[in-house]
């Protein structure tokens, strides 16, 4: 698994995850449950996994959506 974005706002990893669904690649969302130590205020970001073999293709996906991989 590879790292492929990282943000505080669950309105990109929403959106992230429904289009990689949509290239027919599999996403992991970590750090989803963080919320409950930060009290909810969205400090910490969450970050979207993709397969090795399905990064390349992810990063083309994200960049011609104009989503940020906040790298």
């Amino acid at each position: 698994m590879k790292e492929l974005l990282r943000t505080t706002d669950p309105t990109i990893m929403a959106f992230a995850s429904a289009l990689l669904q949509g290239e027919d690649i599999e996403c992991f969302p970590l750090d989803v449950n963080l919320s409950v130590l930060e009290g909810g205020i969205g400090v910490f970001p969450r970050r979207m996994m993709v397969r090795a073999e399905d990064y390349d293709r992810a990063v083309r996906a994200m960049r011609d959506n104009d989503i940020p991989l906040g790298k």
